[in-house]
């Protein structure tokens, strides 16, 4: 048998597989999303055989998966501790003048929302916010609606994550449903308490009668032990300098009052001998300053090691993440679906108490979702065992604030931090006991995800609309109204309509003229163009292996044809030439 032949065969051959592989994908990715019950209940004592029970050699190799899974779960970690820090570098002076505005509860969400995106943090922008109320800076009320921004902006970090599975469509689809259900969670408990809120101030009242009688004494500042475990590497790349941040929204400072940075030893930097530093900071704790801290830097250059920062932490996060789904791969590679779903299969009421405990431990409601993301990605978490876990770093995370407030000396911050608790509470009562409600944010996320497979560019034009373009239009609508001018108030009602309408229309394009059909058709035969253009060198491998192949059935020489062709090309391009001379 010739080569071409072979080639031929082959790609014959591996063309059902190809057919098969990708059929059983999508069936199984129905299944999951459509009825999550259809998949028959493993015993407890098949999990126990599964897990337990294994030969020697199978039980080093698990030893040394676990060891794997650790080595970059701490990279990931890590990666995280980066990509936190470098954002707060690079957004912290356009977060601290945000947060420092008076404003109403439109634009004070909107605020909440952006600050937490650009800082990576809802932990570091509650604790900002409950450290201006207690500075009597910010009122108390409109402090309430920027925790319930930071609840929404926090989501951003796991989205992001998710799109690091964007190389296989199940679970790109899977792990997108799995972030984007904590993103449904904080917009329907936003559009329920919001107005809640505006109209009859419950949670503020709520919380003013708690503390009415209490008092707030100094404490100190808690790091969980996931936080003293990374840190201590992280800090020795960049610490952002969040002092810096607190007093531009404290004051009337801007960033250029922090420059130039004022060191004792220029060639020896420490966190005593530098009177005044920038965006980049130095380590309290070590005293030292970290590799991408300069003494002579100016707010560009400090900026600009931020965003390189940032790269890396990116690169850090694809890489550790690669490496998880991999090695978690192989270790639960031949494992039953069943045996794996019903060993994570957990009330989901003690679900929320784990995500609480994970939470406080990491200090990042952001880190605990990120974590899990990957996990719902390729199928060992459900999205209904993600959503309570969800709930519970949502709770989790409300510690820092309240940390926060016991450090200071005001009343007031503590009645902001216990908003924050009381508002996740009170979503979760809202969506999570009741089987009807709890299917809203769960369908929702399905949805999104469902939307990845129509286009796999969707997260990245997600995460812009919803984070960046909506907070920033509504935000600008927002601060309009607060100029005191006549004309500003009259231009921005004109707009708002403009807006109201538009949106009115775009409903009823998208339901009743066919909208979203098109919009899929045209999303559809993007990811179609995309497809054909990266399997086009294989297609014409392939036509060229099947026209050799025939030449030689049918006896022609090769290259015959092409020769001919050429010669009366010459031939016709000549006699073109000579009509011309004449």
């Amino acid at each position: 048998m010739t080569k071409s032949e072979e080639l031929t065969t082959k790609n014959v051959n591996e063309e059902p597989k190809v057919e098969k592989k990708a059929l059983t994908a999508n069936v199984e990715d129905a299944d999951y999303f459509e009825d999550g019950e259809e998949i028959g209940d493993a015993t407890w004592s098949e999990v126990i055989q599964t897990c337990c029970c294994h030969s020697p050699q199978e039980w080093f190799m698990i030893l040394v998966g676990l060891l794997s899974i650790c080595f970059f779960l701490y990279f990931f970690l890590l990666g995280l501790d980066l990509l936190g820090s470098s954002a707060k570098v690079i957004g912290g002076c356009t977060a601290g003048t945000l947060l420092g505005d008076d404003t109403n509860p439109i634009a004070a969400l909107m605020i909440g929302i952006l600050a937490t995106v650009l800082l990576q943090s809802s932990s570091t922008t509650t604790s900002i916010v409950v450290s201006l109320v207690g500075s009597n800076v910010v009122p108390t009320r409109q402090a309430i609606y920027m925790i319930m921004g930071a609840n929404i902006g926090t989501s951003v970090t796991n989205t992001i994550v998710a799109m690091g599975q964007m190389g296989d469509g199940d679970q790109l689809e899977r792990a997108f449903a799995g972030a984007t259900v904590h993103d449904m969670f904080n917009f329907l408990t936003v559009a329920v308490l919001l107005p809640v809120e505006a109209a009859t101030g419950y949670l503020y009242y709520l919380t003013k009668a708690m503390i009415s009688e209490e008092s707030v004494s100094d404490g100190e500042k808690w790091t969980g032990p996931v936080k003293k475990i990374v840190a201590p590497l992280s800090k020795k790349i960049i610490v952002a300098n969040k002092k810096l941040i607190e007093e531009i929204a404290k004051t009337n400072k801007t960033c250029d009052n922090f420059y130039p940075i004022s060191c004792e030893d220029d060639s020896n930097p420490t966190k005593k001998s530098c009177s005044k530093v920038g965006l980049i900071g130095c380590d309290k704790s070590s005293n030292e300053c970290p590799a991408f801290f300069s003494p002579k830097a100016s707010r560009n250059d400090d900026e600009v090691s931020g965003g390189v920062c940032f790269v890396i932490s990116l690169v850090i996060l694809v890489i550790c993440l690669v490496g998880l789904v991999t090695i978690l791969q192989k270790m639960l590679l031949g494992m039953s679906t069943r045996v794996i779903y019903k060993a994570t299969n957990i009330n989901g009421y003690i679900a929320m108490l784990v995500g609480v405990g994970i939470t406080i431990l990491v200090q990042s409601s952001s880190i605990t979702t990120s974590t899990l993301t990957p996990l719902v990605g390729m199928g060992v978490l459900q999205l209904e065992a993600m959503l309570p876990l969800t709930l519970g770093a949502n709770i989790g995370t409300t510690v820092t604030a309240l940390l926060a407030a016991l450090v200071s000396d005001s009343i007031n911050s503590l009645q902001v931090a216990l908003a924050h608790l009381f508002f996740n509470i009170t979503g979760i009562l809202i969506w999570y006991p009741v089987p009807f409600m709890r299917a809203v944010p769960l369908n929702a996320a399905r949805t999104l995800g469902k939307a990845t497979r129509v286009w796999r560019g969707f997260p990245i034009v997600y995460i812009i609309i919803m984070f960046f373009i909506i907070p920033l239009l509504v935000l600008g609508l927002a601060s309009l109204f607060e100029q005191n001018t006549v004309g500003f108030q009259v231009l921005g009602t004109f707009l708002t309509i403009l807006v109201f309408l538009g949106l009115v229309y775009l409903v009823y394009f998208w339901f009743y003229k066919g909208g979203k059909q098109q919009c899929i058709d045209s999303l559809e035969l993007r990811q179609r163009k995309r497809a054909a253009i990266q399997e086009l060198p294989d297609d014409m491998e392939y036509l060229k292996a099947k026209v050799l192949a025939l030449s030689e059935h049918t006896g022609l020489p090769e290259g015959d044809d092409d020769e001919d062709g050429e010669d009366k090309a010459v031939e016709a391009d000549t006699a073109e030439q000579a009509v011309d001379g004449e």
